[in-house]
């Protein structure tokens, strides 16, 4: 930051602070309200702009870029149509605790200040209907003025920077090349520090926790949810792990956080809907609970199901921390966990058994007949022993989320869901987020259902030269509403696409590796050819019956059809 002017604009300002935070790709589009704001951004070198088709599809990328990168994702809208075809996706960021900036061109301050009737508007002068309504999906939000513009950028980047949620910047068109002073930009952006007296005080409790509530047979058991993720402290999750008498559930949100080949783990939990019993019973009959990271949502509890004593368990939030009653508040995550690693190093513990799960696509498959169709059991059983180390896995919400759920992730592969906010059709924009923010392969999962509503981003993937794999599930419809309820409904099915034709009317003369699948030595083929396919994106689709589903996914579909305890522990 030395070399820069002592004079910027409010837009290269802005931008500078991105690259710093480690958002230097821009998604989004551009409209009349923003065109200054972006040829003032994109004057600074490392900032470079991804040009979405619309901007549902930029607010996804932009979640699964954060997600990703760990740091501050952006998205650049126009004001009023622009900002409220991203509120989706915003509003699934903050669900999921998310760190992404909406930046929304805006019209001028005068026409603002006068209630001039504009396009975009709601004619009826109010200009700020959009910001009030990004307030509830966001935890700060700006109107930039030019007199405190600097101030307020810094102010939203470090609230997203605290809290892991979404921030809002509004920037009227005359703010955007306004100049401002450099010299905050030499002093970077810090998240604010836990306090020093709380996280001393958490300690002693935490201490006095475990002295009273663990035997000396007794593990340390810890379900460990994404806000783990959110704040960089897999390190130190998977450091407590390797303590003797450590066991590690996680949560579906959560899954291959930490390896899945660790010792410790126990695969993911989710109360009745728990695929071993084993795992289950370690959790809820533990004695102490530590409940890291966590979100206790209905489908990561299995409809609430979970038994062990939330009360009296020790409970890492964010910026709290929680002993039985006691509240710790500006208490980070990072460094809670950090205090549980030095509690439970000063422990004697019992090494115990190894961890006892069961993983139900390791086993092989039985034979079947020449040219059957493909099943969901074939499917997955086929994606475990090829999906290959170091990339990361994308599943949509819905039968490609509950099949994945339940594969064991190998080393270096991580899992990407959206199982709380569980908005279909997320994963395939998404998948251009984690793309670019990572140089490990993406490997997509999802149905025909969810791929219609996000399709034409594959455009955008395809044009700028990246090569992930995409399975596409073709079950003509929304199966997991099928499995829930009507399944025969005409409201389940849509209509059929021709998913082959698909790339090169999307990009033209960029090459692209398509198969069409429906037995399982076709999807093992196509699998193989994907894997050698390098230099290429690859489509694959993989026709299956419209009701044959997961176990995982039947599980849900019996509780929330039928309210009754699901059969899935084994």
């Amino acid at each position: 930051m030395s070399d820069l002017p002592d004079v910027v604009s409010v837009g290269q300002y802005l931008a500078h602070r991105l690259i710093e935070v480690g958002g230097p790709h821009v998604f989004g589009l551009p409209g009349d309200f923003n065109l200054t704001l972006l040829d003032e951004m994109l004057t600074v070198d490392g900032v470079e702009w991804v040009g979405n088709t619309n901007e549902l599809n930029a607010a996804y990328a932009a979640d699964a870029y954060a997600r990703t990168s760990r740091g501050i994702a952006s998205l650049v809208t126009t004001y009023g149509v622009g900002e409220l075809s991203a509120i989706n996706g915003i509003a699934g960021s903050f669900a999921e605790d998310v760190p992404v900036l909406q930046i929304t061109g805006m019209p001028t301050t005068a026409a603002r200040t006068t209630g001039a009737l504009s396009h975009h508007t709601l004619v009826d002068g109010d200009y700020d209907h959009f910001f009030r309504a990004y307030k509830e999906v966001t935890v700060a939000g700006a109107i930039l003025r030019a007199a405190d513009a600097s101030r307020d950028i810094d102010r939203v980047l470090r609230a997203a920077l605290d809290e892991s949620k979404p921030v809002y910047l509004g920037i009227p068109m005359d703010i955007a090349a306004a100049p401002v002073s450099s010299a905050p930009l030499r002093h970077p952006l810090r998240a604010t520090p836990s306090d020093s007296v709380a996280l001393d005080d958490f300690r002693t409790a935490l201490t006095e926790a475990f002295a009273s509530r663990l035997g000396p047979q007794d593990p340390v058991t810890l379900l460990a949810g994404p806000r783990i993720h959110r704040r960089r402290a897999e390190h130190l999750l998977e450091r407590i792990a390797d303590h003797p008498g450590v066991r590690v559930a996680t949560q579906a949100s959560a899954k291959s956080m930490l390896p899945e080949t660790h010792p410790a783990s126990l695969g993911i939990y989710m109360g009745q809907m728990t695929p071993s019993a084993a795992t289950r019973a370690a959790v809820d009959e533990a004695p102490l609970v530590v409940l890291a990271g966590t979100v206790l949502s209905d489908v990561l509890t299995g409809f609430y199901s979970q038994h062990f004593d939330f009360d009296a368990a020790v409970e890492l939030g964010v910026s709290t921390a929680r002993v039985g009653a006691v509240t710790f508040h500006d208490v980070r995550l990072e460094d809670s966990l950090a205090v549980v690693d030095e509690v439970v190093a000063g422990l004697t513990l019992s090494p115990g058994p190894a961890a006892d799960t069961s993983w139900p696509y390791r086993a092989a498959l039985p034979a079947a007949a020449p040219g059957s169709p493909l099943s969901q059991h074939e499917l997955w059983t086929i994606v475990q022993s090829w999906l290959p180390t170091d990339s990361i896995a994308i599943a949509d919400a819905g039968t490609a989320m509950y099949g994945a759920l339940e594969l064991q992730m190998p080393t270096g592969t991580d899992l990407l869901a959206q199982p709380i906010w569980s908005s279909i059709g997320y994963t395939l924009p998404a998948t251009l987020g984690t793309s670019l923010a990572s140089s490990r392969r993406s490997i997509l999962f999802i149905g025909d259902g969810a791929a219609q509503l996000t399709a034409t981003e594959l455009s955008t993937i395809l044009n700028r030269g990246l090569t992930p794999i995409i399975v596409l599930i073709n079950n003509d419809g929304y199966t997991i509403e099928r499995v829930i309820q009507s399944p025969a409904a005409v409201y389940q099915g849509v209509a059929a696409w021709d998913w082959a034709a698909l790339p090169a009317a999307l990009a033209p003369g960029v090459p692209v590796l398509t198969a069409s699948v429906g037995t399982a030595s076709e999807l093992r083929d196509a699998l193989a050819a994907a894997a050698g396919a390098t230099d290429r994106a690859v489509l694959i689709q993989a026709h299956l019956d419209p009701n044959d589903a997961p176990p995982l996914l039947a599980a849900l579909g019996a509780i929330a059809g039928g309210g009754r305890e699901a059969p899935r522990a084994r």
